[in-house]
């Protein structure tokens, strides 16, 4: 007798539930978040910054977010209380690769001037969000669009990026 037919109906149902509210496994939730965290203190460790925090209440608020998303995966932020980096692709997106797009941008980011010298006119914002030093608690979430692509943001508490400031 196959799996399906030895499993109760109701079971079937939540399990496609589970599957159509993208539903991540508890483990791979876990997961999920030592990834951004590590990614991100990691950064955070090579300019003498302290480690985040995962916090609940701010990956509640980004998955309400990104939820929000899921039929179009705009590149829009929520302009929310929070600090925010987002990211988009036309696939799937770990985050690892979330992460580090944005830490890439360190190797513009001139600390001394406190500005961005990237020659496609990039911004450096994403990495000054991630090594902000007031920000200590941080919160992502990823969807999977209608599109199939995916979208990604994470948002950081207190919030960082403020003008003449430098991040550390």
């Amino acid at each position: 007798m196959s799996l399906v037919k030895r499993l109760k109906p109701s079971i079937l149902l939540l399990f496609a539930i589970a599957l159509s509210c993208n539903f991540i496994l508890p483990s791979l939730a876990q997961d999920w978040k030592q990834e951004f965290l590590e990614a991100h203190n990691e950064a955070r460790h090579e300019v003498g910054v302290e480690p985040l925090v995962w916090s609940d209440e701010v990956a509640a608020y980004a998955s309400s977010y990104a939820n929000q998303r899921v039929s179009d995966c705009a590149m829009v932020h929520s302009n929310g209380p929070f600090g925010e980096n987002i990211a988009w692709s036309s696939g799937d997106m770990s985050a690892e690769d979330a992460s580090e797009m944005w830490i890439d941008e360190k190797k513009y980011y001139d600390y001394d001037s406190n500005t961005c010298n990237d020659p496609n006119g990039g911004t450096c914002l994403h990495y000054t969000q991630v090594v902000w030093r007031n920000s200590i608690r941080l919160g992502c979430a990823k969807v999977v669009c209608n599109s199939g692509g995916t979208f990604i943001t994470c948002n950081y508490d207190p919030p960082g990026n403020y003008n003449g400031e430098k991040p550390y």
